[in-house]
């Protein structure tokens, strides 16, 4: 589609408010001219495109309206102030995602043109008045948007780019080991402490704890007031969704369920990820959940997606984070592509043992084959020695009886700084 140059919309505001335009923030791009006394900007459409109050709409395959079915939209019409996650099709227009990360029937259509003016992207909370689908629409649409990540459109001019950001080395510790902790989220904390910004790998198969140990680790690392848990499922029962919003009930769901089709699930895994970019590119510390990148790999055809999801964990300079805490699976179906792709850009990695967990014997956890990166910075020096002499005392033993006896010791003692001290 060819344009002439036309005003930003950010431009238009500020001469609306200059010029005391009542309610100019609700007006059309437009409206706003009109109401500023500009003359409008031809816009030249090609084939197979319609203009609605100046808004040029895009059909496509999946757009949720037929080509000649806008017409002029009243002023009077109803609408309805909406909010959601963004999608932009590959055609530009998007959807607000009004059912967390996840496509439903009542999501919201937003134009390219909306989508381009106001320089949105994948993964951003636009908030908006929508109104109802009219004949042959499928969706409601976006009248106007108000905010953005909330802030007013012409704010998010000049943000940053979650690529362009400068990463630095996890430092935030987070507490694994509160009164009341289990035992295995105690044994993490012994051998792989968590950190904010980290790419965290667990090594599992099925029937090891690993459930258990992502929602833990979830609800620790997003215990902060300003943190923020995306969790990606892929491939899994539609039933875990709840058993995920008991354990993280402010957390942002992205369930891609077995029954839908490889493509759809892909989708589902980038708006997960770039749900988290735009978060931490606000400020935000982000905790990004993924089972597993085994499953996104199948579902990809090839290691792409894990890569960049894997490859989002970071600790940014400045502020925000994105913490990944993801799975590969040991009896896979991608063959341990996931794995093997991810296995050298870990900074943290926790291997579960699935013969432990089913012959009962907790935590199920390979001590010996679980490790940090940057553990100078995350520990001081005694707990540092303490440490590494528990591990050359549990590498002597064979794993069952390794485990017993971390579990001894961690159930009789209080807290691991005592457990520590113990060894000193």
């Amino acid at each position: 589609m060819a344009a002439n140059a036309q005003p930003h919309l950010a431009d238009l505001h500020a001469q609306a408010a200059e010029a005391g335009v009542a309610g100019y923030r609700k007006l059309t791009r437009a409206e706003l001219m009109e109401a500023l006394g500009l003359e409008p900007e031809k816009v030249e459409l090609e084939p197979g495109e319609v203009e609605v109050e100046g808004t040029v709409l895009e059909p496509a395959p999946d757009a949720p309206f037929e080509e000649d079915s806008a017409g002029p939209r009243e002023r009077d019409e109803p609408t309805v102030e909406l909010g959601g996650v963004l999608e932009v099709t590959r055609q530009r227009f998007g959807f607000l995602r009004l059912g967390g990360l996840v496509p439903g029937d009542d999501d919201v259509y937003i134009s390219a043109a909306q989508v381009r003016r106001c320089e949105l992207r994948p993964g951003d909370h636009v908030v908006g008045p929508a109104r109802e689908p009219r004949r042959g629409e499928r969706h409601r649409a976006l009248v106007h948007v108000d905010q953005v990540n909330g802030e007013a459109p012409e704010a998010e001019e000049g943000r940053p780019l979650f690529d362009d950001l400068s990463p630095a080395l996890p430092e935030k510790r987070v507490e694994l080991d509160a009164p009341g902790a289990d035992v295995l989220l105690r044994a993490v904390d012994l051998f792989a402490p968590l950190a904010l910004g980290q790419r965290v790998l667990i090594r599992a198969a099925a029937r090891s704890g690993r459930t258990t140990l992502l929602r833990a680790l979830a609800r620790a690392a997003s215990a902060g007031p300003a943190a923020t848990a995306v969790v990606l499922l892929i491939d899994e029962r539609p039933e875990e969704a709840p058993a995920w919003r008991e354990a993280l009930p402010e957390a942002e769901l992205a369930i891609a369920t077995a029954d839908l089709a490889p493509v759809e699930q892909v989708r589902i895994a980038e708006l997960a990820t770039e749900r988290a970019r735009r978060l931490a590119e606000s400020g935000t510390d982000v905790i990004l959940v993924c089972d597993s990148l085994s499953r996104l790999a199948h579902a990809a055809g090839g290691i792409d997606e894990v890569k960049r999801l894997f490859g989002t964990g970071r600790n940014l300079a400045g502020g925000g984070s994105v913490t990944v805490i993801a799975t590969t699976l040991a009896d896979g179906s991608d063959d341990g592509a996931a794995d093997r792709a991810v296995l050298t850009t870990e900074s943290s990695l926790i291997t579960l043992d699935p013969e432990l967990a089913a012959a009962g014997v907790y935590p199920a956890i390979i001590a010996t084959q679980c490790r940090v990166s940057n553990e100078d910075e995350l520990r001081d020096a005694d707990e540092l020695e303490a440490v590494r002499q528990l591990r050359s005392l549990l590498s002597d033993l064979d794993p069952p009886e390794a485990a017993r006896l971390l579990r001894e010791r961690i159930e009789g003692s209080a807290s691991n700084a005592d457990l520590l001290k113990d060894l000193r």
